[in-house]
């Protein structure tokens, strides 16, 4: 038995600080346990009422003279520490602390949070709170709302998880507009006990519940622990999708960032990360959450990423298409044995290939075989179908149509009932039958597009480690050096010493601090070459014109020396100017960027891929993952940022040598594992050659600073 059976499915509930007075949330939690019908036994607990809403009350739980399960406390924070000690003397198994006043005022709140937890901990006890909403549980066998929300929601498949109390009651309104319905609904408030990764492997050994939906504003632990258990979720044989809408979307990255990664790696791109390793999938508005959720009720996801539409209107079918295309999906190509029969069912006027337009005066029967025979066609893995309320338009018979179908096919089919009041009989039937229906079809073609994202990552390819070595002692004897000199900015010299223990191409280089010394060093390398500013106090070279490149002689070499510290002089004159490093000038390639930041509160780090060069910053064509960053992760993160045809041969560049990018990857994320003490670092441009040529490192900038323990609670 779980712990948790005591907070969702209690045989009996204790209210500490249950009213006589109707209006406060002790009365009205009382309230609805009772109307809700909860069918275990309810106690109050009152030391001055005999009894509240007719029900016998006790002056404390250790009176009652049965067994508690879960005891709702409603009481200030120093009456609920001495309520709490007396639940732990008395067996109690759960407990939800909905009062306020603890962690999130803090002092002496946060003081008697801490001694809270520990009491439950000592005791064995699951604690829920402080500071939240409660707990429901819809389903008839239990019938349990522990919460000040008057609304039960009708049992369903999907559970809820909420860090917020007062989203909740909306969520529940919301929900029952959509005729949702909900197997598990919690608010978690504190977080002082369980929190989302608790709930979220009690969810998945729930049988009741196929969809988990979470709003966060922060993750207690948000590391490799989170990670793993989540991907064993939404992986496996019973996958459980979870969907997730995060709150902060907008919170500034680091203000001092040292490098362009640091710049962009703020806590936002951290959640991003998170979700993508775990399997999550991110919502960007409430209403996204509950479209999504709706989706993945049917429990069905499709093969493959071809639609067929089957339209009355031809505007809605264009919407339709474009947001089918928009979201991944692509238009399926009817065999011809399907048009042929769609040409029996349907008037010459129709469309018959995709989007199939049965024209606004479509009967059910009509509806019925159009949708019977694109389902049916091989090359079909999907169907969406779209209804706008004609004068003939038979909503209710429609519906029975396509429930009728879909309960014979496999294969997902989501609609789009457009209007409120004339085809409201026809979505009621359809949200019965857990049918997906939406109000506009673009809502229902990005929902089957998160359907099938779900299909891309449970069968994402798996391929074998890279067996790279790299040379940790020595990167670590480098790091040391850098430490005792009091280095914490590594330019070009000193970094792509570094990068070179594990794998990376640096291009011979050496320190100018005059022109004469420039000249020497071209000449020794060879030309061309590439000339840069080298200071501390200047980390984007080209903002400061200090930068040179193409440099073919030694006249040229001298006369850029001269120009660049000048230029940077003006810049900044504060500058510490260190000279001019003089490189040999690489091979063409296509630019990159690789980066490295140390996560919020020094826990981990996050590596950063995207395109590289000027524009890193402007486009933010980028994707995080978390270190350790094994191939396959490697790999899905180059393929996932837009910019990725330019990799694969786009209008005839030649095709980038991927594999060294995957490699690279891997051994930036080895090399933050072996050496904590490096903060931030960009690899900016690394410029990837034709594929087996390898990759050449253009530019390096690498921050090191002393990480302090690690807490995200």
């Amino acid at each position: 038995m779980d712990k948790l059976d005591a907070i969702f499915s209690p045989k009996s509930i204790a209210v500490l600080g249950a009213s006589t007075a109707k209006g406060k949330v002790g009365h009205d939690i009382f309230a609805n346990i009772l109307r809700g019908n909860f069918q275990g036994t309810l106690y109050p607990v009152n030391p001055t009422a005999k009894s509240v809403l007719s029900v016998r009350a006790y002056p404390t739980v250790l009176d009652i003279p049965d067994e508690i399960d879960l005891a709702m406390v409603i009481l200030s924070p120093k009456l609920a520490l001495a309520a709490i000690e007396d639940c732990a003397k008395k067996g109690v198994k759960g407990i939800i602390v909905v009062s306020a006043g603890f962690k999130e005022v803090g002092g002496e709140g946060l003081e008697l949070e801490n001694r809270i937890s520990h009491i439950c901990s000592e005791a064995g006890i699951r604690l829920v709170g402080p500071n939240c909403l409660g707990v429901i549980n819809p389903s008839p066998d239990v019938s349990m709302n522990a919460s000040f929300s008057a609304r039960m929601p009708n049992p369903g498949n999907i559970s809820f998880i909420s860090q917020s109390g007062a989203l909740c009651t909306a969520v529940l309104d919301f929900a029952a507009h959509r005729g949702f319905g909900f197997s598990k609904f919690i608010s978690i408030g504190n977080k002082a006990d369980v929190d989302e990764l608790d709930l979220l492997k009690y969810y998945h050994k729930d049988p009741k519940t196929d969809v988990v939906m979470i709003y966060m504003e922060e993750l207690q632990r948000a590391g490799a622990e989170f990670i793993k258990a989540v991907q064993e979720m939404t992986n496996g044989e019973k996958p459980t999708p979870v969907l997730a809408i995060k709150s902060g979307r907008s919170a500034a990255g680091a203000a001092a960032a040292a490098s362009h990664t640091g710049s962009l790696a703020g806590p936002d791109a951290l959640y991003d990360a998170i979700f993508n390793e775990a399997g999550i999938i991110r919502c960007n508005t409430v209403n996204e959450l509950f479209d999504y959720a709706e989706a993945f009720s049917c429990g069905k996801i499709p093969t493959g990423n071809r639609v067929a539409i089957v339209t009355n209107a031809g505007g809605p079918g264009i919407i339709a298409t474009d947001m089918t295309i928009t979201s991944g999906m692509e238009l399926a190509k009817f065999s011809e044995s399907t048009v042929e029969e769609l040409r029996k069912y349907l008037p010459s006027t129709a469309n018959f290939h995709n989007p199939v337009d049965v024209i606004g005066d479509a009967t059910r029967d009509r509806y019925e075989n159009a949708l019977a025979t694109v389902i049916s066609d091989r090359g079909v893995d999907a169907a969406l179908i779209i209804l706008t309320p004609q004068s003939m338009t038979d909503a209710i018979g429609t519906a029975e149509a396509i429930v009728k179908i879909s309960k014979q096919t496999p294969k997902p089919i989501v609609c789009s009932f457009m209007g409120i009041v004339d085809v409201s009989e026809g979505v009621h039937l359809l949200q019965k039958n857990r049918i997906p229906v939406y109000t506009f079809p673009e809502n229902a073609a990005a929902s089957l597009g998160k359907l099938f994202l779900a299909t891309r990552w449970l069968n994402r390819k798996q391929l074998p480690q890279f067996q790279q070595v790299f040379d940790k002692e020595g990167a670590a004897r480098l790091i040391e050096k850098y430490r005792q000199e009091g280095k914490e900015t590594l330019g070009e010299l000193d970094g792509g010493e570094l990068l070179k223990c594990y794998g990376f191409n640096i291009l011979p280089m050496d320190l100018a601090t005059s022109e004469t010394e420039a000249s020497k060093i071209a000449n020794t390398i060879g030309f061309p070459v590439v000339m840069k500013i080298i200071s501390p106090q200047i980390t984007h070279k080209s903002d400061a014109d200090g930068v040179k490149i193409n440099i073919q002689t030694e006249d040229d070499v001298r006369k850029a020396f001269n120009d660049i510290m000048k230029s940077a002089a003006a810049y900044n004159p504060d500058a510490q100017l260190e000279g001019v490093l003089v490189q040999k000038m690489a091979s063409p390639g296509t630019e990159i960027i690789l980066g490295v930041n140390r996560n919020p509160n020094d826990c981990g780090h996050s590596i950063m891929f995207g395109l590289g060069g000027i524009f890193v910053e402007l486009f933010k064509d980028i994707s995080f993952r978390l270190a350790p960053l094994g191939r396959n992760n490697a790999r899905r993160m180059i393929r996932s940022i837009k910019g990725y045809p330019m990799l694969t041969g786009f209008r005839g560049r030649p095709i980038a040598d991927i594999e060294t990018i995957e490699k690279h990857l891997v051994g930036l994320s080895q090399m933050v594992m072996d050496n904590p003490l490096i903060k931030e670092l960009d690899i900016n441009p690394l410029l990837v050659h034709e594929k087996g040529k390898g990759a050449t490192v253009a530019d390096v900038v690498i921050s090191i600073k002393e990480p302090v323990s690690c807490s995200l609670a």
